[in-house]
């Protein structure tokens, strides 16, 4: 098509072509604007449907986070309160009872220790063993006297098991021998 044919195609266009073809101009700017629009919405969407997953994943996350948080600060709570106990337990005062020879059958069972023992008796009965009184209570440096006598059938034993209020397995004590 030459430049003639271009300029008479032109001219025979008439006014009422020129409106519908503007409109179809604009339609078509609307269609394109309306798909980009649509598709910019689908991302919109898209992103917010993204942001709401994120959201949830991020509650989540922090709920899981405070969990640990509180099992960490209970687990520092139960270990602090473990080692106060420990430490109040080790300088508590303790009983230590002791059994020294004194000459002949005579013994003494003595408390070195710096807290009062109360109610001691024998956990075993040793018929080597006499004057062992039922509510025999020693404090710290306090002694008892006590005898042993051995015989063919009964001899005096190397060992006394004993408790006392506040300790109930039995301690064993070690009964020294006479040097005679």
């Amino acid at each position: 098509m030459n430049w003639r044919d271009a300029r008479s195609w032109a001219a025979s266009w008439e006014w009422g072509d020129a409106p519908a073809w503007a409109a179809f101009v604009l339609a078509a700017i609307a269609l394109w604007i309306s798909i980009r629009a649509q598709k910019d919405g689908r991302r919109s969407a898209n992103a917010a449907v993204d942001s709401v997953e994120e959201a949830r994943l991020s509650r989540l996350a922090s709920e899981k986070s405070a969990a640990v948080a509180a099992e960490t600060l209970a687990d520092q709570r139960r270990e602090a309160a473990e080692r106060r106990a420990a430490e109040e337990e080790a300088s508590r005062p303790r009983v230590d009872l002791r059994v020294e020879y004194r000459s002949g059958s005579v013994f003494l069972l003595t408390n070195h220790g710096a807290a009062r023992a109360q109610t001691i008796r024998t956990a075993e009965v040793y018929p080597a063993m006499t004057t062992w009184p039922e509510d025999l209570s020693l404090g710290e440096n306090e002694s008892h006297r006590f005898m042993m006598m051995g015989d063919m059938a009964h001899h005096v034993p190397a060992m006394i098991k004993v408790v006392w209020d506040g300790q109930d397995a039995p301690v064993s004590l070690r009964v020294p021998r006479n040097s005679a």
